[in-house]
C-alpha cells in the first residue's frame, strides 16, 4: 500500500492546534480582503487592531501563481515599511522538490534578511531545510517519516558562525482519519505537550492540548486546554475553550455570504468574574470579516 505524504514538523498536531487557536478573535479586530483576477493574480489586505496598545497595523500582499509551471511570486508591503519577497518554484528540478527563496527589507534602517528555503515531499517522507544568511548564518532541517498512520519528526538548527547547534525539537504521533495524537518536546527538549484531536462526527470536533514547561513551571504544573467545535449548520459553527487557568474562550462564525465570513470572540476568566477592577484586563472580545472573491 502506498503511504500518504506525511505532515511538514510544523504541522505534526495541526489538527488540534486549529481547533483550539483559530476562529476565536479574541485581541482585537480584524479585517480581511480576498481578490483574484483572471489573469492568476491574488490581492490580500490585511487590517489589524490591537485591543491593548489600540495599536492599527496593515499589510498588503501580491501573489502570482502559475500553477502549471509550478512558479509563485509574492511580495507584500507593511504599515511597518517592510518589503517582504517570496518566490517559489516546485517540481522543476525533482518531482516533490521545492525550492525558495524569501527576502525582507526596512528601508528605514536599512536592516535585510535573505532565506533560502527547500522541501522535499515523498510517499512516507516530509522534509524541509532553511538557510537564514544574515543570521548566523543559521541552516535549519527538519523532517517527518510516516508509515500506516505513525508519524515520527525531529527538527534542529547549527549556527555556523558559532559552531554549535542552537536548536533541536523532536515530535511524534498518529494520525487517522477520525483522531489524532501528538507528543511533542521542544525549546531544546525543555517544553513537553501532548494533544488529542477526535473528529467525533460530520457536525463536532473535540479535543485537548497538556503542556509541561520545565523552564517556567517551578510548581510542576502542566498547563490544560480543552476545546470543541460544533457545526451549527453548513454556515455556522461555534467553537468553545477552557484551559486550567479558568480562561474561557468562545467563538462563533458565520458564512454571511459566499465568500463573506464573520467571526467573534469572547474570553472570560472565570476567576476574576467578580472582580469588576480587573474586568477589563482579564475579559476579551475581538472579531474579524473576511471578504473572499
Amino acid at each position: 500500500m502506498t503511504q500518504p505524504v506525511p505532515p511538514s514538523f510544523k504541522d505534526v498536531g495541526k489538527s488540534v492546534n486549529d481547533l483550539l487557536g483559530k476562529d476565536i478573535p479574541i485581541h482585537g479586530s480584524t479585517l480581511e480582503v480576498k481578490t483574484r483576477t483572471p489573469s492568476g493574480v491574488t490581492f490580500k489586505v490585511l487590517g489589524v487592531r490591537d485591543t491593548k496598545s489600540g495599536a492599527i497595523s496593515g499589510d498588503l500582499e501580491a501573489k502570482f501563481e502559475d500553477r502549471k509551471n509550478g512558479f509563485n511570486l509574492t511580495q507584500a508591503w507593511s504599515t511597518a515599511n517592510v518589503l517582504r519577497n517570496h518566490i517559489e518554484l516546485e517540481n522543476h528540478i525533482a518531482k516533490g522538490l521545492k525550492l525558495e527563496l524569501i527576502s525582507s527589507l526596512l528601508p528605514d534602517k536599512q536592516a535585510k534578511n535573505v532565506l533560502v528555503a527547500s522541501t522535499y515531499k515523498q510517499p512516507g517522507l516530509h522534509t524541509r531545510q532553511f538557510l537564514d544568511l544574515f543570521k548566523g548564518p543559521i541552516f535549519t532541517a527538519d523532517a517527518v517519516l510516516g508509515r500506516d498512520g505513525f508519524l515520527a519528526g525531529a527538527e534542529a538548527s547549527y549556527d555556523v558562525k558559532a559552531s554549535k547547534v542552537s536548536k533541536y525539537n523532536l515530535a511524534a504521533g498518529f494520525n487517522a482519519p477520525e483522531y489524532a495524537i501528538t507528543l511533542q518536546g521542544l525549546g531544546n527538549l525543555s517544553t513537553y505537550s501532548a494533544s488529542y484531536y477526535h473528529r467525533v462526527n460530520a457536525d463536532i470536533e473535540a479535543g485537548a492540548r497538556a503542556t509541561y514547561d520545565s523552564k517556567s513551571a517551578a510548581d510542576g504544573r502542566v498547563n490544560l486546554e480543552v476545546g470543541s467545535k460544533v457545526y451549527l449548520d453548513n454556515a455556522a459553527f461555534v467553537k468553545a475553550k477552557i484551559n486550567n487557568l479558568g480562561v474561557f474562550c468562545l467563538g462563533y462564525t458565520q458564512a454571511l455570504r459566499p465568500g463573506v465570513k464573520a467571526s467573534l470572540g469572547l474570553a472570560l476568566d472565570t476567576a476574576k468574574l467578580a472582580s469588576a477592577e480587573s474586568s477589563a484586563v482579564a475579559h476579551k472580545v475581538g472579531a474579524s470579516l473576511t471578504f473572499e472573491s
